[in-house]
């Protein structure tokens, strides 16, 4: 078919085919159809895009969220392990200290006994006096032996 039947079979056929005007005002209200067509298909394709825009940004705030709720419990985890580490260090240390203290204190109190026991097998046999003049000291020890 060629345009002229194709526009008779669309139109229905109102112009007759001699008449100019008649055809170029039909060709003017299709080129208008036309046109109010892709500018509603564009206002559509606009409108559905705008929506699509929407609801990719609101997913991808809902995915920010899941991100950082997943950081703040691994962040929160992490915490607690090194807490937790921390801790244990903390009571094996002081372990290791008190363990030190005792051994010290065990070892004075072996030098003090000794220390009592020759001083009570020498009791009255070691004497002595110092004093501290100006910045020397003088010592006098008298040692008897029995």
């Amino acid at each position: 078919m060629d345009a002229q039947n194709l526009m008779k079979a669309s139109t229905g056929g109102i112009c007759p085919e001699d008449n100019e005007l008649c055809l170029r005002l039909e060709k003017a209200a299709v080129m208008i159809q036309s046109w109010w067509r892709g500018k509603v298909v564009r206002q559509t394709v606009l409108h559905a895009a705008l929506r699509a825009w929407a609801i990719q940004c609101w997913w991808r705030s809902v995915q920010a969220r899941v991100l950082e709720q997943r950081r703040r419990l691994a962040l929160r985890l992490y915490t607690c392990q090194e807490w937790a580490v921390v801790k244990v260090q903390a009571r094996v240390r002081m372990w290791q200290a008190r363990r030190r203290f005792l051994r010290a204190r065990q070892a004075a109190c072996v030098i003090q006994a000794h220390w009592r026991w020759y001083a009570s097998q020498t009791r009255g046999l070691v004497q002595g006096r110092y004093e501290v003049r100006a910045s020397r000291l003088e010592l006098d020890i008298e040692i008897l032996m029995a």
